[in-house]
């Protein structure tokens, strides 16, 4: 009995590059990639499992390139919108100011820190909306004051926003010195 390899129909396979890696034509713009509409080569299984389920590339067939040849004026324009969109949301998180409230020490250290997320809640708040790998920060912000945040919206398109930190406003600072009075009360009546 002779074993032999069991080849997959070509139909299945996906078109080989020059170098040996997959050669896709991309739908969308993928990060550290390529942009709309340009071939790349990648590896099977980064196509296989990434960029074709998420419908960001497809095979790299003649059809496919003369289809988007075809519609590249109107897909320049669909992205030219996309920027456009952009770069408003740009403007906007630029000219607002944001105030994150948070539990300090009287030096002005944080007990936890202000990060992305708490960021991302501020502007949801102000009906902008984010996502939180958009924002970066060079670290957590530990201390009250006032920080400019760079905020990444994608395809070379960076604002940035001010982010006031201040200290919790504590009207409840009578009821912790009734607490100790209730537990002594306690402890004595057991």
């Amino acid at each position: 009995m002779s074993h032999t390899k069991r080849q997959v129909p070509s139909s299945k396979r996906l078109p080989r590059g020059p170098h040996g890696g997959v050669q896709l034509l991309l739908i969308q713009s993928v990060d550290h990639l390529g942009k709309q509409g340009e071939i790349v080569s990648v590896k099977p299984g980064y196509a296989r499992n990434y960029l074709l389920p998420q419908g960001l590339a497809t095979e790299a067939t003649d059809h496919h390139k003369r289809m988007v040849d075809k519609h590249k004026a109107k897909l320049q324009e669909i992205q030219n919108q996309r920027l456009a969109g952009l770069r408003k949301l740009g403007d906007e998180i630029a000219r607002q100011s944001i105030t994150i409230e948070a539990n300090a020490n009287d030096e002005g250290h944080l007990y936890g820190s202000v990060v992305a997320t708490d960021i991302v809640n501020a502007l949801k708040k102000v009906e902008i909306m984010i996502t939180s790998d958009q924002v970066r920060l060079k670290g957590p912000l530990k201390e009250l004051g006032l920080y400019t945040v760079l905020i990444h919206l994608g395809q070379d398109i960076e604002t940035e926003l001010k982010v006031w930190v201040v200290p919790s406003v504590q009207d409840d600072k009578p009821a912790p010195a009734a607490k100790p009075a209730a537990a002594a009360e306690g402890q004595a009546a057991s």
